[in-house]
């Protein structure tokens, strides 16, 4: 199933091969790049690891861990979910000029997909929630994000 085109690329898009279009896939090829590519799989194919009965994405700050156990108060879905939080703009530079709201939201829906199925792969015996926040606010296109906890943490209270 091809990844439906955001509205607010298809001017964009239908305006190459004197006005033929072009694909999503095509343009990629026409406009990407490998640096980039390599880059986005730290987002699109995120490594998570076990620490300390934590799920958490690879390359956490341990420090940043103690840190949030202190102002959750050991709720330890809070710390999860705090600590795998993407915005889904930090993905791109600061003021991006094609941030739009058709974008953000299909890039933290099919992120969501992606992490669901690899945590799913990955720890099998430890089912996850995740959780792509769509704030009322639509102008707000920062406080998009996607973030998961642990399961088990929403039955027992958190701790």
């Amino acid at each position: 199933m091809a990844i439906e085109t955001p509205e607010s690329m298809k001017a964009d898009l239908a305006a190459w091969n004197t006005g033929d279009g072009i694909d999503l896939e095509s343009w990629i090829s026409c406009v990407g790049n490998f640096s980039l590519a390599v880059g986005y799989l730290s987002v699109f194919c995120p490594q998570f690891v076990e620490f300390e009965g934590y799920i958490l994405r690879e390359g956490f700050q341990q420090s940043s861990l103690r840190g949030f156990e202190v102002s959750c108060a050991g709720d330890r879905k809070a710390v999860e979910a705090v600590m795998n939080h993407l915005h889904i703009a930090d993905t791109h530079q600061y003021g991006c000029e094609d941030l739009s709201k058709d974008k953000v939201v299909l890039l933290g829906s099919k992120l969501r997909e992606i992490y669901e199925a690899r945590l799913q792969w990955q720890f099998p015996k430890r089912p996850c929630t995740v959780s792509f926040y769509q704030p009322e606010e639509s102008d707000d296109l920062e406080a998009y994000e996607i973030t998961f906890w642990q399961k088990a943490f929403e039955d027992s209270g958190g701790s």
